[in-house]
């Protein structure tokens, strides 16, 4: 067999290879998150699983400091503060729970993106910091928290009971007393570089850039693209019209939650994206789209959760003339928000009570809302107004509302406080959005059965497609404007399921089939493009596109070909699918709308590293990242096995001296009895 050098580490450690960090974040004033010390934190394990079980920690268990596995029914605001308040504690492993938290868990802000909103002290003060309405009661900011121990989520059941299989062999209190050595250890490894806020390790990170051969970059912007299409082709690099009329449709894509890259966003954004998309294809199915005197633009902005990275770029950008549209362009603005968790079939439509007390902006509102209430006459979606007296929710149409007052509408399924009891947190699964499968379905079977959330998702769909076509001058008969489930069901199943199916794999790039990782995260992350906003660009490109019958040279490189349009339209050469008969692949030519646009803060761009106005959301660089249990021997053993390893080397170095010193007695050769000296 082959030689494995690190065989002696393999016996001495167990490597834990399904674990999510929580790791560290930085904006203009503080830091978030956590991280353990430079050489890894270790601690000897203890399970807790009622608050009970605290005590032996904080105060009874006689060898800190302890590393808690923690039920992850306990993992909320008032035990993590405990825990944070003592010297007793290196650090925790969290095990998810099943099912999710019954009471709702959020570590998130009770009023996100607070601050970076429209309401402010000088323009609707009686709305700011949610005075009026609480939209995440549930959210108990433990997210933006700062832990100085290492946390890590157990994402696999089977090693979580590795560990309380060794805890229960070797840590067990034995009748009250401390359990005898050798006892069960864990070390977790989460050092972070950046420290302070972005404004600290935004300088350090320039000076070395300037200074330095080999610059140490310590923290990164948050940072990704905006997705974006119209219906009727533009001129991407070049400006539209003044006169010219674009009604503005937008989603978020984006999620987060405690933990590193866990950020499956059922409700918080995919609920709502889907449905933007489904709603993109209906519209481009319709015969006389072509004719509508106003275009409309479909807008999917990353990092929103971040204090709107995505959309106050996209406003800056429109502002400085950096972008096709200008604000004057948009006739109005559209934005789903969540709308998977509807109260029965009522959608509630939010505007703004500020902007409509202009007279001008009040008539284009109250038109908008006739025409999206008349939209859902006849479909299993009522909706309804939020009223007069209450804001908007955090959306990104408050970014555009800050630069200019637009007529718009935020559609939702909460009246006032979220439906969704798991805003921003690792359990925003397909469980919380209500989507079941029948048992024993293959992969492909799941990807094409039609939930009862896609039929409903696809009304909620039908309904906006209808009113923007309506909006955009549309004069003939809606009804044939529909929604398909089937596409609902099969977006659903790949950004929440399984992002690796045989939908995903047709409608992509080659070059980039690796992005097709298994559990789809939605985290905005600091390298981009980001797997969501490739594959929201390359579903999009395939309900909204066209295939051109290009050759693969010709559309890799359009500017060579005639009648290709360059500026007008994108070009992608995609996978295609599988040839039934055969293991290759037939791929073709998609001809789009479809536009990336950058989503990084303008307060990176303007080098505000402390901006108020604009977010300055960081996230910290680190080495490594990895957990592992091991048995620990007691202090005595260690300091009596060390005091013999270094009574046997004095011994030696002794031994060596003496031998080397009468080396000449010693070994001297004896002389041969018959030699004759001269």
């Amino acid at each position: 067999g082959s030689c494995q050098g690190n065989s002696v580490e393999r016996k001495i450690y167990i490597p834990l290879n399904k674990t999510a960090p929580c790791v560290r974040l930085l904006n203009a004033t503080h830091q978030i998150g956590c991280q353990s010390s430079i050489s890894g934190d270790t601690g000897v394990i203890h399970v807790v699983e009622k608050e009970e079980d605290l005590n032996w920690v904080l105060a009874d268990g006689p060898h800190p400091p302890y590393m808690i596995l923690l039920d992850g029914n306990l993992f909320n605001r008032r035990v993590m503060l405990q825990l944070k308040g003592t010297s007793r504690v290196s650090g925790l492993a969290v095990a998810v729970a099943k099912p999710n938290p019954p009471q709702g868990f959020s570590p998130g802000l009770k009023c996100p993106n607070d601050g970076f909103g429209v309401y402010s002290k000088d323009y609707g003060p009686q709305f700011a910091h949610c005075n009026k309405t609480v939209w995440n009661p549930v959210g108990s900011g433990l997210s933006y928290e700062d832990f100085d121990f290492p946390i890590f989520l157990l994402e696999d059941a089977n090693e979580t009971q590795v560990i309380k299989q060794c805890y229960q062999d070797h840590n067990v209190p034995r009748d009250g007393s401390g359990p005898e050595y050798p006892l069960c250890a864990m070390q977790l490894f989460s050092h972070m570089h950046a420290v302070t806020s972005t404004v600290t390790c935004m300088r350090r990170s320039s000076l070395q850039s300037t200074f330095s051969i080999n610059p140490e970059v310590v923290c990164d912007p948050l940072l990704d693209y905006n997705v974006w299409s119209t219906l009727q082709p533009i001129n991407a690099s070049g400006k539209v019209d003044p006169e010219k009329e674009v009604i503005m449709v937008a989603t978020r894509i984006d999620s987060h939650s405690f933990f590193w890259n866990i950020a499956p966003g059922a409700e918080s954004a995919v609920s709502s994206f889907v449905t933007h998309l489904a709603a993109a294809e209906a519209l481009h199915k319709a015969s006389d789209v072509h004719l509508l005197q106003r275009n409309i633009m479909f807008t999917f902005f990353q990092g929103e959760t971040f204090d709107y990275i995505g959309s106050s770029r996209m406003v800056y950008d429109m502002e400085k003339d950096k972008f096709p549209l200008r604000l004057d362009n948009i006739h109005s603005f559209v934005e789903l928000n969540q709308v998977a968790l509807r109260n029965g079939s009522t959608l509630w439509m939010h505007t703004d009570p500020v902007s409509r007390m202009n007279e001008s902006v009040e008539a284009q509102v109250s038109n908008l809302l006739g025409i999206l209430s008349n939209s859902s006459v006849g479909a299993n979606v009522t909706l309804q107004e939020a009223g007069f007296s209450q804001p908007l929710p955090p959306s990104s149409f408050q970014r555009f509302l800050r630069a200019r007052h637009i007529p718009g509408v935020v559609l939702t399924d909460h009246r006032t406080a979220f439906q969704n009891r798991y805003y921003q947190s690792m359990y925003d699964t397909p469980e919380n959005i209500q989507m079941q499968y029948p048992e024993g379905l293959s992969p492909e079977e799941t990807l094409e059965y039609v939930t009862d959330t896609a039929k409903s998702l696809a009304e909620v769909a039908t309904v906006v497609a209808r009113a923007l076509y309506r909006l955009a001058g549309g004069a003939n008969n809606t009804s044939a404007i529909q929604a398909d489930p089937k596409t609902v069901t099969r977006m659903l199943y790949g950004f929440l399921i399984k992002m690796n199916n045989s939908w995903f794999q047709s409608i992509i790039k080659p070059d980039i089939k690796g992005i097709l990782g298994d559990v789809p995260q939605h985290y905005v992350a600091v390298s981009s493009p980001v797997n969501t906003t490739y594959l929201v660009q390359y579903v999009l490109a395939n309900l909204t596109g066209t295939v051109v019958n290009f050759t693969k040279e010709e559309c890799l490189n359009p500017e060579k070909t005639p009648d290709s349009e360059k500026e007008m339209y994108d070009y992608a050469w995609v996978q295609g699918s599988l040839d039934p008969n055969s293991t290759s692949r037939v791929p073709y030519c998609v001809r789009s709308t479809v536009h990336l646009s950058k989503a990084l803060s303008p307060a990176f761009e303007l080098r505000q590293w402390g901006s108020t106005e604009y977010s300055t959301w960081t996230e910290s660089r680190w080495k490594e990242i990895r957990a592992r249990i091991f048995l620990v021997a007691s202090k005595e053993l260690e300091i009596i096995t060390l005091v013999v390893g270094v009574a046997i080397l004095v011994f030696s170095l002794l031994a060596t001296y003496f031998i080397n010193a009468k080396a000449d007695i010693l070994f001297s050769t004896p002389r041969d009895p018959g030699a004759v000296a001269y």
